[in-house]
């Protein structure tokens, strides 16, 4: 492919990303904000998909500092949305649950979400949207692969 044709689609690409992320982010602040912050969503949804889990998991997945999972988690057990529960084989080991307040937080704010998500998908035809889910989650597999080869595993 061509070198200038490969830097506009960099620049194209570039430009629809940081509008796209920045709008979706503020729209999506916008139905939860008097619930929790995005990220309190994100890390309620990740415990709600696992069941389980520790501050350590959530550091890695979210690829963030540990200090700023625990500060995340004591603001959301101090609202009594999560709970925290002891390893009985290793009390260093503490477990990530979320609490019947948390559960039902989770899932008004993911109903808020799900219909701002349908309020501009079905937009598109559903071929079009499946083509672009496909690309996406391929875009998604790609980075992850980059970030695993740059971490050396």
């Amino acid at each position: 492919m061509d070198k200038n044709i490969i830097q506009e689609l960099i620049d194209r690409y570039v430009s629809v990303s940081f509008e796209v992320n920045k709008k979706a982010e503020s729209l999506i602040k916008s139905q939860i904000e008097e619930d929790i912050t995005i990220d309190q969503h994100y890390i309620i949804g990740y415990i709600k998909n696992s069941n389980e889990c520790t501050s350590s998991e959530l550091a890695e997945a979210f690829e963030v500092n540990k200090s700023a999972i625990t500060a995340i988690i004591n603001r959301l057990a101090d609202r009594g949305l999560i709970e925290r529960t002891r390893d009985e084989n290793d009390r260093r080991v503490v477990y990530l649950t979320l609490s019947e307040k948390g559960k039902e937080l989770i899932q008004k704010t993911q109903e808020k979400v799900h219909l701002l998500v349908e309020s501009f998908i079905t937009q598109f035809d559903e071929a079009e949207i499946t083509n672009f889910i496909n690309t996406y989650e391929k875009l998604a597999l790609i980075l992850t692969n980059m970030k695993k080869e740059e971490v050396g595993e």
